[in-house]
């Protein structure tokens, strides 16, 4: 099967499914119509689910990974396409908390991911830096094979100061110089942040709008979502952008449409 000429990709933390589907508040994938969609932290408890009811659109692949904590974690990608090879990453999940998609198509690899969040104690932190090291080397080790590479999720860090509203507390977790370090060891290792590469510096641009502190009324965001692309792949990026009238959950979709013809 042949990708079209420019793929657009979606990826969003709904902050449970099952919420998301009360809501009806997938609807707006039927109008922007992604080749592939990359959900993050469903929070299924099993594989079997009624897909239907989200949305009319209609994907050939659905390729989901549960927790084995029921009510935690999770990821689902929907595509158009038919991948080569599929698996869950255990070598890097290794609590099995359904974290981790890995998609093969020809050339190109395709990861939905649910990075860890650090803010319990500093065992949780120690897992999830070590997730992030863990994961960037096994990319290292793809593009080492000559893949290139797409990352899409929630990296629950946000990587610059502009990534934070000034008013937060830049030391709390998500922002601190150990998780900003490992974020930065993609970039180092020439990985794109694509909504940077398009857009620039620009501010406001956030991803997550805490329901607590009423976040999104205040305009208090973080941009903790994202979409990275091995740098073979940055002349082939058309769009990013960030979906922020998109209501439903404390995050907003994030997107890319890119040209993959010659990738495969």
């Amino acid at each position: 099967m042949k990708l079209n000429k420019y793929v657009k990709i979606l990826s969003w933390n709904v902050n449970g499914l099952r919420a998301i589907e009360r809501k009806k508040a997938l609807d707006w994938i039927d109008y922007y119509n992604p080749n592939i969609l990359c959900l993050q932290e469903t929070k299924l408890s099993t594989t079997k689910f009624d897909h239907s009811n989200l949305f009319r659109r209609h994907f050939k692949s659905i390729m989901t990974n549960i927790c084995s904590k029921k009510g935690f974690s999770g990821t689902i990608t929907y595509s158009d396409y038919l991948f080569k090879m599929e698996k869950f990453c255990s070598q890097i999940d290794e609590f099995n908390e359904g974290r981790i998609i890995e998609q093969h198509f020809e050339n190109i690899v395709l990861f939905n991911v649910y990075f860890p969040n650090g803010k319990l104690n500093n065992k949780r932190l120690k897992v999830k830096l070590d997730f992030y090291q863990k994961f960037l080397d096994y990319c290292i080790s793809l593009k080492k094979k000559n893949k290139s590479i797409i990352i899409c999720g929630d990296f629950n860090t946000a990587h610059k100061d502009i990534d934070l509203k000034k008013t937060k507390i830049y030391s709390k977790s998500g922002f601190s110089d150990i998780e900003r370090e490992y974020f930065n060891k993609f970039i180092e290792n020439n990985f794109i942040d694509t909504f940077r590469y398009i857009n620039g510096d620009i501010d406001n641009a956030y991803t997550l709008f805490p329901y607590r502190s009423k976040a999104r009324e205040k305009k208090e965001g973080w941009r903790i979502d994202y979409i990275l692309i091995s740098e073979d792949l940055k002349d082939k990026l058309k769009d990013a952008f960030i979906l922020e009238d998109i209501l439903g959950s404390d995050h907003c979709p994030i997107g890319i449409e890119i040209d993959l013809e010659g990738f495969i």
